[in-house]
């Protein structure tokens, strides 16, 4: 059986965009490629912040934390102080954990040294899959694959460079989030628009 829902509309999606923030967030975002670094030092934020929670709650949360860190401008976030943390550990709309928020700014900073060295953040994150998305072509969500050898090597390369909260299941939901993989199920109408 097949892990999509019909909406009333009757497009059929990915069975885990089950309210009207994630449906949003699946049609509009989710498996689309992404090329510009502050979106991408965004998603690496929200993906490290989710970690032991659910999406949902991440999404929830997510214009809360454009506010708190700076638009996710990696410049400013990396010049975070002591005060600043302890300000966002304050803040109700985000995650409020010590590690999560910490690990914020050091790979804000971590960031800007890939930036410095490659070009681009944009230019060595493809570099994992070759520069072009990965097509894969699950019938069910069942099928989709927690990490992979990519995910492994990401990882291991992200921690080697400082990063924190980059363990190979968060950078495999990074890449399908920045569109580096397309896990939409065969049966989602995301699925080819997302391979054309």
């Amino acid at each position: 059986m097949s892990s999509a829902v019909k909406d009333v509309s009757t497009r059929v999606r990915c069975g885990w965009a089950n309210n009207e923030l994630a449906i949003r967030y699946h049609d509009e975002e989710w498996g689309v490629p992404v090329h510009d670094d502050r979106k991408l030092f965004e998603f690496l934020i929200l993906e490290g912040a989710q970690a032991g929670l659910s999406w949902n709650t991440i999404l929830n949360k997510r214009e809360n934390y454009r506010k708190a860190f700076d638009g996710f401008d990696p410049k400013n976030v990396a010049r975070y102080d002591r005060r600043k943390i302890q300000q966002l550990l304050r803040d109700p709309g985000i995650v409020r954990n010590k590690l999560k928020i910490a690990s914020a700014v050091g790979n804000a900073r971590a960031f800007l040294s890939v930036q410095k060295e490659c070009g681009s953040f944009d230019r060595y994150i493809w570099q994992f899959v070759g520069g072009k998305p990965r097509v894969n072509s699950p019938k069910s969500f069942k099928q989709v694959p927690a990490r992979t050898a990519e995910s492994d090597a990401m990882s291991k390369d992200l921690k080697r460079r400082g990063f924190n909260f980059v363990g190979s299941t968060i950078c495999y939901a990074f890449m399908q989030a920045v569109g580096m993989v397309n896990d939409h199920v065969v049966d989602c109408f995301r699925y080819q628009a997302n391979i054309a």
